[in-house]
C-alpha cells in the first residue's frame, strides 16, 4: 500500500488550493461588472488587483498565463479573464458564476439605456447627449487604435498584413476572410522559415481554426434579409466565435451584416449603440444587447446577449486545460499575430466610416480634437471623456 501510495502523482497546485465559494465570485464579479469602466485593458487591471494582490487567489504568472490563453481565442477578453478565474477558483460552477456576474450588470444597465432611447430618442436632450458623445467615441477609438498598433505591428510583415487588411476591406471583402487571410498568411510565413527544422504541420493550425468552422455559415448567411429572433442570435453567435482584437472590431461585423448588408439598423442607430456601449461599464460587447432591444424588444436584447457571449464560455471551458500547449505553439502565435493586425485594419476602416458620421460640424471637430489630445496626453478614463462629450453636446445641441 505505501509503495502505491507512492507512486501517485503528485497533486497538482489546484487540487491543493482551497477552492473559493460561488457566492463570493458572484459578489466580486458583479461589483466589477458594475463599476469596470474603460474597456478590456482597465478591466483587466481591476481583475488583477482584486484577484492577486487584494485576495492572492493566484500568483503573477498564473494570472499572465491566464491572460495570454485569452488572446489565443475569439471573444471578448476581459469577459474570458473573468471566465478564466471562476473555472480555476471554483469549477465548471465557478466558470458560470464569474462569467455570467460579470457581464449581467452591464447588460441590465445597456437594456435600461436601450428602452429609453427606444422611448424617448427623438426628444432634443437625447439627440443632444449623443451628438456630444459620438466625436469623442471616435477618438477614443482612435487611441486604442495607436496603443494596440504600437503592440501589435511588430514586424513589417504584419505591417504589410494590416495595410493590405485595409486595402481589401474597403474594397468590400469579407471581414472574416480578411482576419483568416491575415492569420493564415502569417503563419504560412512562419512555417516556411521554420520548414527545414522539420517543426509543426501547417494543417494542424487549419483544421483547428474556429474561423473555418463558421466561414460558411457568414458567407450564405450574408443573403438573408428578413428579421427574426433566431436569425439574430446566429449573427450574434458567429461574432462571438469568430471575433479576434478588440471589442471595437465588432463594430465592423455589424455595420457590414446588420447596416449595409441586411438593412436591419442605421448608421446613426449604430453609432448610438456604440455610444451606449461606451457610457456603460463591463464588456463593450453588451453593445449587441442595446441593438438586440432595438431591433426585438427585452426578448431581442436576451437573445443577442446570449448568442455573443455563449461562445466565450465554450472556448474557455475547451482552451484552459489546453493553455500551457497553445503558449507552446509557434505557429498558434504567427497566426494571432495576423488575426491581430488584421483586426487593427478592420478597426481602421469602420472608425473612418463611423468618424464620417460623427464629426459632422465644427463642435463635433472641437470634440474629437480636444478628446484625442487629453487621451494621448493625459491617459485619463474614457468614461470621464464620454460624461464630458455627454454634457457638451446637452448644452451644444440646437444652439
Amino acid at each position: 500500500m505505501k509503495n502505491r501510495a507512492n507512486k501517485r502523482a503528485p497533486r497538482s497546485t489546484d487540487e491543493k488550493r482551497p477552492r473559493t465559494p460561488l457566492r463570493e465570485l458572484a459578489v466580486l464579479f458583479l461589483k466589477l461588472g458594475t463599476i469596470a469602466f474603460g474597456g478590456p485593458a482597465a478591466h483587466i487591471a481591476m481583475m488583477e488587483d482584486e484577484v492577486v494582490r487584494r485576495r492572492r487567489w493566484m500568483t503573477h504568472d498564473e494570472f499572465l498565463d491566464l491572460l495570454g490563453a485569452t488572446n489565443l481565442i475569439p471573444g471578448p477578453n476581459s469577459t474570458e479573464m473573468a471566465i478564466h478565474i471562476g473555472h480555476r477558483r471554483a469549477g465548471w460552477k465557478g466558470l458560470v458564476v464569474a462569467g455570467a456576474s460579470f457581464i449581467l450588470p452591464a447588460m441590465l444597465i445597456v437594456t435600461g439605456f436601450a428602452w429609453a432611447y427606444v422611448r424617448y430618442g427623438s426628444i432634443p436632450e437625447v439627440k443632444g447627449v449623443l451628438y456630444g458623445v459620438k466625436p469623442v467615441i471616435i477618438a477614443i477609438v482612435l487611441q486604442a487604435l495607436w496603443s494596440l498598433g504600437r503592440a501589435a505591428m511588430k514586424t513589417k510583415l504584419l505591417a504589410l498584413i494590416g495595410i493590405a487588411g485595409v486595402l481589401l476591406t474597403f474594397l468590400g471583402l469579407h471581414e472574416l476572410l480578411v482576419l483568416l487571410g491575415g492569420g493564415l498568411t502569417v503563419a504560412a510565413v512562419r512555417l516556411v522559415v521554420r520548414a527545414v527544422k522539420g517543426q509543426q504541420s501547417f494543417l494542424s493550425l487549419i483544421s483547428a481554426s474556429p474561423l473555418i468552422i463558421f466561414l460558411q455559415t457568414s458567407t450564405t448567411s450574408a443573403a438573408a434579409a428578413s428579421f427574426s429572433l433566431a436569425a439574430l442570435f446566429l449573427f450574434f453567435l458567429k461574432v462571438g466565435a469568430v471575433l479576434y482584437g478588440s471589442g471595437y472590431v465588432l463594430l465592423a461585423f455589424i455595420r457590414a451584416d446588420l447596416v449595409d448588408r441586411w438593412h436591419w439598423l442605421t448608421e446613426s442607430q449604430l453609432l448610438d449603440a456604440v455610444a451606449v456601449g461606451q457610457v456603460t461599464p463591463g464588456p463593450v460587447f453588451t453593445t449587441a444587447t442595446f441593438i438586440g432591444y432595438v431591433l426585438g424588444g427585452t426578448k431581442g436584447a436576451a437573445v443577442a446577449t446570449a448568442g455573443i457571449f455563449l461562445p466565450a464560455f465554450v472556448f474557455v471551458a475547451a482552451s484552459g486545460p489546453l493553455v500551457p500547449r497553445i503558449r507552446r505553439s509557434p505557429t498558434a502565435g504567427a497566426f494571432l499575430d495576423g488575426v491581430n493586425a488584421a483586426a487593427l485594419a478592420l478597426m481602421v476602416v469602420v472608425t473612418y466610416q463611423l468618424g464620417r458620421a460623427a464629426i459632422i460640424d465644427f463642435p463635433t471637430i472641437a470634440l474629437a480634437i480636444m478628446s484625442g489630445a487629453i487621451l494621448f496626453r493625459f491617459r485619463v478614463n474614457s468614461a470621464w471623456l464620454v460624461l464630458g462629450g455627454a454634457i457638451a453636446g446637452w448644452l451644444l445641441y440646437g444652439r
